[in-house]
């Protein structure tokens, strides 16, 4: 009787919709607009899954839930009038196929952040809006006051303009930033702040005294596929075989903004113009796409960060977890055949996860040479007692503090490593006498 109702109006558009997802249901043919519906999608399955996904209620007004505990999700309404109400065994199918596909529209307008970059989401199909938020997790969310951050970086690297209203695909992380925000991760979905130009969600609980309050954000829902709420870990790199690069050099610094990107930068030119294959990888952070387009700028091949292995951001990582990034991108990026790797590391060494990490045993077996970037001559010289305390090798000084000639001589006149400019980096004669161990790479001087 249903299609009975239909062919009396063969042009109807509900009638195609009817009729695509009667074949869709039927022969598990692509549906309409490329929108697919499983069976799991509107009833639970049996077994152990984790999460299960059901429909509740009857007829056009049913919602698709995601039901876990105290987990539930709902797809926006469908707009449909009762005149347009289908009945019998495929109403709920028709719902969910016009509910999905306003969610995937509403996916794709969105502005999706560079820290979510890595991730698929052509498989999304519902929003979370009932759970506590993890680390990691991806959240659609409307901005409702501009602040400090009035752009979102977007995955290509393109700074995109916000306005009010807009929303956004951006993930859950903390914030260690001295210069900057100091952020945790909610306990709910309640409205939050956007922490980071990169895409970070979290409540912001400080701030230095010359940045503006953080950009307000109203989360709509969490991004949910069949196996449950999305975390940037589903977009991380698989694993490597083990190797190392022939020499690896690690930039470390004395605080935020000391001029690490900049001076890996600029040794990375010096190790091409020596004629070596040079990667790089940024291992701690909060995910942004800045240093890692200056360093591709500068010629290195990888470059990775800390998203690649799955972390929106690295505030608040244990040890291990920390020893693993640094491992998994180190294997990579040695799997493409670099003749050397430069690191760097964020913040600090006072910061939690830089001290816990370059204080570790992998650390300290991976990494052969150290480029402090100090902002004062009294940095330099804390930060190089600091990691020679620690039996590593530091090849030099350089950063910020070279900009002044006068800084430079208070450093150098206490110090027993070389002080170079960053510009002096990027020349072959300075970079050949970092470390012996370059004279044994392969490669040919470049001029």
């Amino acid at each position: 009787m249903q299609l009975l109702k239909y062919l009396r109006w063969p042009s109807h558009p509900e009638f195609f919709r009817f009729v695509s997802g009667f074949f869709q249901v039927s022969f598990n043919l692509p549906s309409y607009k490329r929108i697919t519906i499983r069976d799991d999608f509107l009833e639970p399955r049996s077994g152990d899954c984790a999460k299960k996904l059901k429909t509740k209620g009857r007829g056009h007004n049913s919602t698709p839930m995601l039901s876990a505990g105290k987990e539930s999700c709902a797809m926006p309404n469908a707009s449909m009038s009762d005149n347009d109400a289908l009945e019998g065994p495929y109403a709920n199918y028709w719902a969910a196929s016009t509910q999905r596909e306003n969610l995937v529209n509403r996916i794709e307008r969105a502005k999706s952040a560079y820290s979510v970059r890595r991730v698929d989401l052509s498989d999304v199909s519902a929003l979370v809006t009932d759970d506590r938020p993890s680390a990691g997790d991806l959240v659609l969310a409307r901005v409702t006051r501009l602040g400090q951050h009035q752009h979102l970086e977007l995955g290509n690297g393109r700074r995109c303009r916000l306005w009010k209203g807009d929303e956004i695909i951006v993930a859950y992380g903390a914030r260690y930033a001295p210069d900057q925000f100091e952020g945790v991760v909610p306990e709910d979905l309640s409205a939050c702040h956007l922490v980071a130009g990169g895409g970070i969600a979290a409540r912001a609980i400080s701030r230095h005294g010359s940045v503006k309050p953080a950009t307000d954000i109203e989360p709509v829902g969490l991004l949910a596929n069949s196996k449950g709420v999305i975390n940037v870990r589903s977009g991380s790199l698989g694993p490597a075989p083990k190797l190392r690069p022939h020499l690896t050099f690690a930039v470390v610094g004395s605080s935020m903004n000391a001029g690490k990107t900049t001076t890996a930068a600029n040794l990375i030119v010096g190790l091409r113009r020596l004629g070596h294959r040079v990667g790089a990888a940024k291992i701690t952070g909060t995910g942004a796409g800045g240093d890692r387009w200056l360093l591709t700028d500068a010629g290195a091949s990888p470059v990775l960060d800390f998203t690649d292995a799955g972390y929106a951001t690295t505030a608040g990582l244990s040890a291990e977890k920390l020893e693993h990034i640094l491992t998994l991108l180190t294997a990579h990026a040695a799997s493409r055949g670099v003749h050397c790797l430069v690191l760097e590391i964020a913040d600090g060494l006072l910061q939690r996860e830089t001290a816990m990490l370059v204080e570790s045993h992998r650390f300290a077996k991976i990494v052969d040479a150290v480029l402090f970037a100090a902002s004062s001559p009294m940095g330099a010289i804390a930060g190089v007692d600091w990691l020679q305390r620690r039996k590593l090798t530091v090849a030099a000084v350089s950063g910020v503090l070279t900009a002044s000639p006068l800084a430079m001589r208070e450093a150098a006149g206490e110090l027993t490593v070389p002080v170079h400019t960053i510009e002096e980096l990027a020349t072959a004669d300075v970079v050949s006498s970092l470390s012996p161990l370059i004279k044994h790479l392969p490669g040919q001087l470049v001029r």
